[in-house]
């Protein structure tokens, strides 16, 4: 694994016994049999390559160079240990300021009293909870690890997990072919929206750096905002109350400064991954032959509702919100596109001003009249 200076290895997280902790505790996947195993790590990276080709040509995006972002075909420990590596490179800035105050106030006792090693087996147990739910991952921030080269520029690498694909394909009873490709045309679209936006991946962690600068990192806060999470978790909701009623650990964390970063944050990560499912209906039809049924069967499994210890840790980690991040993301991609066209739609990579704002993937009429009245006028109701 990739070493990082600073607070990263000085004990605040003890990131080899996280990795550790999830392997040991990840599910196992699938039974297949080694040549299965090898026909299925085949036909992905085929897939990806051949995804490539018809993202660029329905999305108008890209140019003609082959991407350089790598392609790796990872089981659960891996997709863990790529994450690890790339959470200690994020949080490296976060991790040295807890690390600088963790010499005065009341916050040394605390740190001690709880040590990297018990942040390292917590977060080694949300990891193996995640790895066995994530079909595939564009990662953004991805160093290299002593199995998982980085991308030559420095930039991400895409992640495909073939267990969890196998594991869904048969629990849907799906062409495996199909949804292989279908997969992969979702993650190749996040592969080429970064590619083809130089400016993009700087703005994403312009903006995590910044939410994770007006962190609050005094360890006694942290940990009564912490303790708030884990009695929202254990008491459940009262009967009928709304889904939306509780807050997920990252809103308890935020000062006001962070909400509005993390306004921004949700609008672009809706318009990606909104972006991506629509263009993987959007190819489907022409080559993926039974993408109506794998839809509608993955949107049914989407809003299926899982165990209560299931459902109470997708609240806590904010996964519910991704959920709608996919769907409000994908009607105002699809409802900009009807109005001004798929050249139109794409000026939103022109620069951070044209990404819309939380308010305007909610209304994208509104995006329309602020990027394109300048010049055309478009306008148009969502």
């Amino acid at each position: 694994m990739t070493s990082i200076g600073g607070a990263a290895s000085s004990g605040m997280v003890d990131w080899n016994l996280a990795v550790a902790t999830a392997t040991r505790l990840v599910r196992p996947g699938p039974e297949v049999s080694r040549d299965e195993a090898r026909a299925v790590v085949t036909e992905l990276r085929r897939h990806a390559k051949a995804s490539e080709e018809h993202v660029r040509a329905y999305t108008h995006m890209g140019g003609d160079e082959a991407h350089d972002t790598p392609v790796l075909v990872v089981d659960r420990p891996g997709w863990v240990r790529a994450n690890v590596a790339g959470f200690r490179e994020v949080l490296a800035p976060l991790l040295e300021k807890m690390e600088q105050r963790r010499g005065s106030g009341p916050g040394p006792a605390v740190l001690s009293a709880v040590g990297g090693k018990v942040t390292g087996v917590e977060l080694g147990m949300l990891l193996s909870f995640l790895s066995s739910r994530v079909l595939g991952q564009y990662e953004t921030f991805a160093p290299a690890t002593r199995d998982l080269p980085a991308a030559p520029d420095g930039g991400g690498r895409l992640l495909l997990v073939a267990p969890n694909i196998v594991h869904v394909e048969r629990e849907l009873d799906v062409a495996p072919h199909d949804f292989r490709l279908w997969v992969c045309l979702h993650e190749e679209t996040h592969r080429t929206q970064f590619s083809a936006v130089p400016w993009l991946r700087d703005h994403l962690e312009g903006e995590i750096q910044s939410f994770l600068a007006e962190t609050e990192v005094d360890p006694m806060t942290f940990l009564e905002r912490f303790r708030e999470a884990a009695q929202s978790l254990a008491g459940g909701r009262p009967e009928g109350e709304e889904n939306d009623g509780g807050r997920s650990l990252v809103e308890l964390v935020q000062t006001p400064a962070q909400r509005e970063i993390l306004a921004r944050l949700t609008a672009v990560m809706s318009l990606l991954e909104g972006h991506a499912d629509f263009v993987m209906d959007g190819v489907g039809p022409a080559v993926v032959p039974s993408v109506a049924e794998i839809r509608e069967k993955f949107q049914q499994r989407r809003q299926r509702g899982a165990s209560r210890l299931d459902q109470a840790l997708r609240k806590l980690l904010g996964l519910d919100a991704k959920l709608r991040q996919y769907r409000d993301g994908e009607r105002f991609v699809r409802a900009v596109v009807d109005q001004v066209g798929m050249d139109g739609f794409n000026r939103v990579w022109t620069s951070p001003n044209t990404l819309p704002t939380k308010a305007e993937i909610a209304k994208p009429a509104d995006w329309v009249a602020r990027v394109h009245n300048k010049t055309d006028g478009a306008h148009g109701a969502p």
